[in-house]
């Protein structure tokens, strides 16, 4: 199957999808709901397919009060070139993030998410400027949590950094460079080096470990972006006040520490703890009696299984990861619950093996996703607009609200 099949759908298939003659199917083209292009024959023409499922959504009746829903079409919708999500994928602009993985680095996916041609964000001396203060704040929470500590380390980045606010896109592309650095030296509590980012996590997690460092290289390219998720809006939010980079960063750290975004990740260990020395069948089985959740499957976009999740449990496979923990637990849950393994779970994995401290599924996911969040609030400093959406107000009417009756 070609690698762009995932992003479009023929005339019939559209139509099929949305239950619709063609003839309506060309009023949504002429409408601007669905995009279309020609196809590679000339012939006849393709559509964007996510255009298509977001059309149907929004034509079909939800069960959940509206402006509660998860993935709600209603719901903010940005037009964006830096990715897109498939079945076979995300798109980080153009290219299948799981091909990237197979041989690539962070800095690589970086600069194609960033869509850097200029200048190198990745040269020897694109290194942060630290400030003494800078310095004081991380060795004083050298024993907090990573996240936290990077935060705290963030809010006086800026102030050092003489070229934070720069306008231009290559200097943009350059501060990223050096946030970057500075977010994974913070998160090991290291000096910022110069060296590629998957050696210095493996040499300060799992220096013995001869599988490690390509291990993390692709955890990262696959963690760099993943679309209009919470925290990248977050940062979109954040950035189109006109905020620096390093200040969007925090806003980013911050939305991912909330339990429904990156709380999702230590639960998924917490799993991983609970079957790796047990048996597998029995445990299932009580769980989904008693009507319990499995932290790390199921997805609100691949309904059919996370990709990047089976890229990753392949990966630690051929690393001689525990069968088990690739294959079994994976089966038997999509079995029992009919809902497949996701990148929380592949992640959860991926620390037990290395032999990593807990926690730290989170905060791998920082480093790497600090790239997507990078490229979303350059996008949006880029456009310029304050991003500013309008509330459906539900409340009482004006004056028969309980509270205007009181004294």
């Amino acid at each position: 199957m070609k690698k762009s099949a995932g992003l479009y759908l023929s005339a019939r298939e559209a139509s099929a999808e949305l239950a619709i003659s063609p003839a309506t199917l060309y009023a949504y083209v002429s409408r601007g709901l669905i995009r279309s292009e020609p196809s590679s024959d000339s012939r006849s023409h393709r559509y964007r397919a996510e255009d298509v499922r977001d059309l149907k959504e929004r034509r079909a009746p939800s069960p959940e009060p509206r402006g509660l829903r998860n993935f709600d079409a209603d719901l903010p919708v940005m037009d964006s070139a830096i990715a897109t999500i498939t079945e076979d994928g995300p798109i980080y602009r153009g290219v299948n993030c799981i091909d990237l993985a197979e041989k690539d680095t962070l800095e690589h996916a970086a600069t194609l998410l960033w869509d850097v041609t200029g200048v190198d964000p990745f040269a020897q001396d694109n290194c942060p400027h630290v400030s003494d203060e800078m310095r004081a704040v991380a060795k004083a929470t050298s024993h907090v949590p990573p996240i936290d500590r990077t935060i705290a380390v963030l809010a006086l980045a800026a102030s050092a950094d003489p070229r934070a606010f720069t306008r231009a896109s290559d200097g943009r592309a350059m501060v990223g460079g050096r946030i970057l650095r500075l977010v994974v030296a913070t998160m090991l509590n290291r000096m910022s080096s110069a060296k590629p980012l998957h050696l210095q996590i493996a040499r300060a997690w799992a220096p013995d470990n001869k599988h490690a460092a390509d291990l993390i290289r692709r955890a990262l390219v696959l963690l760099a972006e993943h679309e209009l998720n919470a925290s990248a809006f977050t940062v979109r939010c954040a950035a189109s006040t006109g905020l620096n980079l390093f200040d969007a960063m925090i806003a980013g750290l911050v939305a991912l520490k909330g339990p429904k975004h990156g709380g999702a990740g230590v639960l998924a260990a917490q799993l991983v703890k609970t079957l790796v020395d047990r048996d597998v069948a029995p445990v299932i089985r009580e769980r989904v009696a008693l009507g319990e959740r499995f932290a790390g499957f199921g997805h609100g976009v691949y309904k059919l299984g996370d990709p990047r999740a089976h890229a990753l449990l392949d990966a630690l496979a051929r690393a001689g990861a525990a069968e088990k923990l690739t294959r079994e637990i994976p089966e038997r849950i999509a079995e029992a619950t009919g809902e497949f393994v996701n990148i929380d779970y592949a992640l959860a994995v991926l620390v037990h093996t290395l032999g990593l401290a807990p926690g730290n599924e989170l905060v791998l996911f920082a480093m790497a996703r600090t790239v997507g969040w990078i490229a979303h609030a350059s996008e949006q400093l880029r456009h310029g607009g304050l991003i500013r959406p309008r509330a459906r107000y539900i409340g009482p009417v004006p004056g028969r609200s309980p509270a205007a009756g009181r004294p």
